[in-house]
């Protein structure tokens, strides 16, 4: 029965036929940039695909049951996106290595967001989409993590995959925005916002950096190694420190709010 289900998804010819406009339509119009203050806006094709898709699903070329057919193929390409990630990982070791402590120790910082997410997730009413939603910046590693966990129809990932489009739709016009702003409104050094751009999405971090080298473009060798390194160990360690640490800590810390709302209510 489930291989006929799956030989049923490679048969939705209609379906492939739109995905691959999509890509190509997405593809043809490249890369575009443009600057508001001190930040640079990136735009990648995979911000025009999804708001293409988006378009298509309110219309009648996608029916709703093709709409569940995509569902699965999504974690085909997120496995596919994690086995390239592991091939980049490899050659880059010793480059990892000579960064320091400095770029070892900031991936901590992405835990300090879930003490601030989460309870904001819970007061706006959210119940458990807020734990895929809030334990970490949800790029591909965590979507394939939360999938694998709690499946891909759980409350856990319909939270992270919202959180996955809306970093992939503002993210970049974010992260580059924030950067420039922070560089270049703050004492710290140029190279601390580069090391915190590489949160593990190439788009974001191409937008930070891009905006850093803008405002210190005597400083940009520096800038793109960091910001790379950085990128590179978030991809390296990032789904390491969310398995072990960041949602198991998101896990309690919902059970510990979600127990002290209900005696709130309950007294």
């Amino acid at each position: 029965m489930a291989a006929d289900k799956a030989y049923g998804l490679w048969k939705d010819w209609k379906l492939h036929v739109v995905v691959l406009g999509i890509v190509i339509i997405a593809e043809s119009i490249g890369q575009f940039s443009f600057t508001i203050g001190p930040g640079v806006v990136l735009l990648l094709p995979m911000l025009y695909a999804i708001i293409i898709g988006l378009i298509v699903f309110f219309t009648p070329f996608i029916s709703e049951k093709q709409a569940k057919n995509a569902e699965p193929l999504i974690v085909l390409g997120v496995a596919l996106l994690l086995a390239k990630i592991g091939v980049i990982i490899g050659p880059s070791l010793p480059e990892i290595i000579a960064a320091g402590p400095a770029l070892l120790l900031q991936e901590f910082g992405n835990l300090g967001t879930i003490f601030l997410a989460l309870p904001i997730a819970i007061m706006l009413g959210l119940r458990r989409e807020a734990i895929g939603m809030t334990h970490s910046v949800a790029r591909e590693p965590n979507v394939g993590l939360i999938m694998d966990k709690f499946g891909m129809n759980s409350p856990e990932g319909r939270g992270v995959m919202a959180v996955y489009i809306f970093g992939t739709v503002f993210g970049a016009v974010f992260m580059g925005l924030i950067a420039g702003f922070l560089a270049t409104l703050t004492p710290l050094s140029p190279l601390s916002f580069a090391m915190a751009s590489g949160i593990g999405s190439g788009s974001m971090m191409a937008a930070a950096s891009g905006s850093l080298v803008g405002s210190f473009p005597e400083m940009e060798d520096s800038i793109v190694a960091f910001a790379g390194a950085s990128n590179l160990l978030s991809l390296s360690t990032g789904l390491y420190l969310s398995i072990f640490v960041g949602l198991p800590l998101t896990e309690k810390l919902y059970a510990f709010m979600m127990r002290r709302k209900e005696r709130k209510n309950n007294a």
